[in-house]
């Protein structure tokens, strides 16, 4: 996550607090001086880093704060609360149309990743909003612009308005409008032309799409890996068009996350949606608080529950329930639950989800994402009566499945030994909940999450 610096330096900052027990002004002063040189680091905008400091200087210093039974906590309290009112308080949703379609027009500079992730964008609305999206091709200066924005656009099944040889992308833009409303599309994403900076010609070009369509909504996209380039660029579209809000790209990068911290004191707009991986449904909303806790290295459950009731399958997590009642659990039940949890991303953006999981904790954590496609391809290697009953699995059967996966019988032999304490525990479980007085549980999380070992 782009935060991973920032979020160090500021537990060290509280840490150095918590220490203390009871603290003095004076202790403060020096928190705020660190927590203000690990802002400007992240590259948060200076003007904002201090008007940050400044509030929660004033705040910290209390009578009630600085006499309180925890008082430190005190204080990571106020850096949580000015954290979520830095970027925006609540989060915000595209503004829909009376009568549609909606017109949303996206901008960005080149390299932006705009094109992408406004596809994603489509994507999302499509699948969970229940819309029917239409993107469109206005980008007729990029070589193969049109059709990368086609093939992402095949990939999420949202369709891709064009018009060949066409050279006006206001024409464009205007008779896609036309389309969506004869063709029953109730929400239509305009793919504006990027540049490599700033001119007076890209500038015109947006203003007279705009004043052609009348867009419902303007989003800006800001790679969060520019740091406050994309803050400046932010503040010349708005200046120009007015944007209504802002797509933050690639939050997931190697990143100093200052852009998050500060596009939207500096332009007044609210981040509305983020990018978190290349994968096609990696987005998300953008919701000011939760990314705070993950900033201060508190976790974000509910992220992590949305994830899961997302990418889970209910009907297999409830057919994995009745079979770990009835203590029937098999190696295909446990690839099943490994290709589910894969489906979330990363183990890595899992954990940092995680209340109580800081951020150098995070970092010396092993998580060796390897392994798990290490035991995917030792199942997948399996025949079904040996996913099934690994018990027949005997020493040429497991030279048999080394040979398929390219891995050591020692990596299957793990692997078995897993399952086998995994479906010692679930028998126990499984005795518990026959007892009276015993509910069955434990097994359930967010959206059927249910860790594969």
């Amino acid at each position: 996550m782009a935060f991973e610096g920032l979020t160090e330096k500021l537990n060290a900052a509280f840490q150095k607090l918590k220490s203390r027990g009871r603290i003095t002004e004076s202790d403060v002063k020096d928190a705020m001086r660190a927590i203000r040189v690990a802002l400007l680091e992240a590259d948060v905008n200076f003007k904002v880093a201090r008007d940050f400091i400044q509030k929660v200087s004033e705040r910290a210093v209390g009578q009630n704060v600085l006499e309180s039974l925890t008082p430190a906590q005190q204080v990571i309290k106020i850096v949580n609360e000015e954290l979520v009112s830095l970027m925006g308080s609540q989060s915000a949703k595209i503004k829909m149309a009376s009568s549609p379609p909606t017109v949303v027009m996206l901008c960005g500079l080149q390299g932006a990743g705009k094109t992408t992730n406004g596809a994603k964008l489509a994507g999302m609305y499509k699948t969970r909003e229940n819309r029917r999206p239409l993107l469109v091709a206005c980008d007729v200066y990029r070589p193969a612009a049109v059709e990368q924005l086609k093939v992402v656009g095949k990939k999420l099944d949202v369709p891709v308005f064009s018009i060949d040889g066409e050279k006006d992308p206001v024409k464009i833009a205007r008779e896609a409008v036309s389309h969506a409303k004869a063709h029953g599309n109730d929400i239509v994403f305009l793919d504006t032309a990027g540049r490599l900076h700033i001119d007076e010609e890209m500038m015109d070009e947006l203003k007279r799409i705009k004043a052609a369509v009348s867009p419902n909504e303007i989003l800006f996209f800001v790679d969060a890996m520019t740091g406050q380039d994309a803050v400046n660029a932010a503040a010349a579209f708005d200046g120009a068009l007015s944007v209504d809000g802002v797509f933050l790209t690639k939050l997931d990068g190697d990143a100093r996350g200052g852009a998050a911290l500060s596009v939207r004191a500096v332009t007044g707009k609210p981040i509305k949606f983020c990018g978190v991986g290349e994968k096609l449904d990696q987005i998300e909303a953008f919701h000011p608080d939760r990314m705070a806790s993950r900033i201060l290295g508190m976790g974000d459950m509910l992220s992590l529950i949305e994830k899961a009731q997302l990418d889970f399958d209910e009907k297999k997590a409830l057919e994995l329930e009745k079979k770990m009642r009835t203590q029937r659990l098999t190696l295909t039940d446990f690839y099943d639950q490994l290709v589910q949890m894969k489906k979330m991303g990363s183990l890595q953006d899992i954990m940092g989800m995680v209340p109580g999981l800081n951020a150098k904790a995070l970092k010396n954590a092993s998580v060796d994402e390897k392994q798990l496609s290490h035991v995917e391809a030792i199942i997948l290697s399996m025949t079904v009566a040996e996913r099934e009953n690994p018990s027949i699995i005997n020493y040429s059967r497991k030279k048999r499945i080394a040979s398929g996966c390219g891995l050591k019988i020692e990596e299957i032999n793990r692997l078995l030994k897993q399952f086998e304490a995994i479906s010692k525990m679930t028998k126990q479980l499984s005795s518990m909940q026959k007892k009276p007085g015993r509910k069955f549980g434990g097994f359930n999380g967010p959206g059927g999450f249910k860790l594969p070992f």
